[in-house]
């Protein structure tokens, strides 16, 4: 054998071995979040990203940069699906208008809901906290929070929801007003909608706090509100009002820390974006998935913060 064949053998050897050795990635699912610069929906895809390598599918990130962005959320799923995917997860800005794109998205091929539901029956599977649960355990840490500081669970208290027509928000409304009933000296005295912008939650907040001189409570029930709200509460000087958040990010831990904030209650995203590409690649496959699956939420305080379950929530690996 020649030199020349020699040479030509090795290489093609190394071609075959190296293809042998390399992923073949052969299928894709998109996650679509709802707001792709959010350090809650980062996490999420951080999950879905790390499902993607050890499955060795293709997950391309989607979504729009503001919850408030409906229209853009629905180009991307429409985008996706032309696309032909092995299966779509998706978090659904708003109930109403995502219902009749996904069923059409369905259609073609399976789709996996997170976080939040839509007008729609064509889920596959739905992985979310229970929300109701979720604005349950917030009136229970209002109320404790209230008490601890004023000496008992009296008085005025409000919601800040980001924006209207959110299952999840609402659900989450909906538990916490529930509850609240087992509090029969707290008053729900406000319910205030937002337009999805933290500057508009610590306006809420400072309007509350005038208007209503026996405030001694809020829940801000996302990311967005929380933020604004505890803005807003920190330049007021209140120390008084016990303020109660939903989800969490760094600034927000140091606010636990100070005092601004009682508690956050706090969601799995990690766990939401990882699984919800695993269910949707084991049902590409057609086997079968569970119809519902509830990721959890936990509320943390200044007494379990520093908890190594609290840490893993509240730093996961991005």
């Amino acid at each position: 054998m020649t030199m020349l064949k020699k040479t030509l053998l090795a290489a093609s050897m190394l071609t075959v071995l190296a293809a042998w050795q390399t992923p073949v990635w052969a299928q894709t699912i998109p996650v679509i979040v709802k707001d792709t610069t959010s350090q809650y929906w980062q996490v999420v895809l951080a999950g879905a990203r790390q499902a993607g390598k050890e499955l060795h599918i293709k997950v391309p990130e989607l979504g729009a940069q503001s919850e408030a962005d409906i229209a853009g959320q629905v180009t991307a799923l429409e985008n996706a699906s032309s696309e032909s995917p092995a299966a779509i997860v998706i978090a659904p800005t708003q109930f109403s208008a995502l219902g009749a794109p996904i069923t059409a998205a369905a259609a073609d091929t399976k789709i996996i809901g997170i976080d939040s539901s839509a007008d729609t029956k064509s889920f596959t599977s739905f992985l979310s906290t229970n929300n109701v649960t979720g604005g349950m355990v917030a009136a229970d840490a209002l109320a404790a929070g209230i008490k601890a500081k004023t000496g008992k669970a009296e008085g005025d208290v409000a919601i800040i929801t980001s924006l209207p027509g959110v299952g999840s928000l609402d659900q989450r409304a909906a538990g916490f007003k529930q509850e609240l009933a087992k509090y029969p000296g707290l008053t729900l005295i406000a319910n205030r909608i937002a337009d999805g912008q933290p500057t508009t939650g610590l306006n809420i907040m400072t309007d509350l706090i005038t208007a209503h001189p026996h405030l001694v409570g809020v829940f801000a029930s996302n990311l967005q509100m929380v933020q604004g709200a505890s803005q807003g509460l920190a330049e007021s000087g209140n120390k008084t009002i016990t303020l109660i958040g939903f989800d969490s990010d760094k600034g927000l831990v140091s606010a636990l820390r100070q005092g601004v904030v009682t508690a956050l209650i706090v969601q799995d995203p990690y766990r939401m974006g990882y699984e919800g590409v695993e269910i949707a690649y084991k049902a590409s496959k057609g086997e079968a998935v569970p119809v519902q699956i509830d990721t959890g939420v936990t509320a943390i305080t200044a007494a379990n913060l520093d908890d190594p379950k609290s840490q893993a929530l509240l730093n996961p690996k991005l």
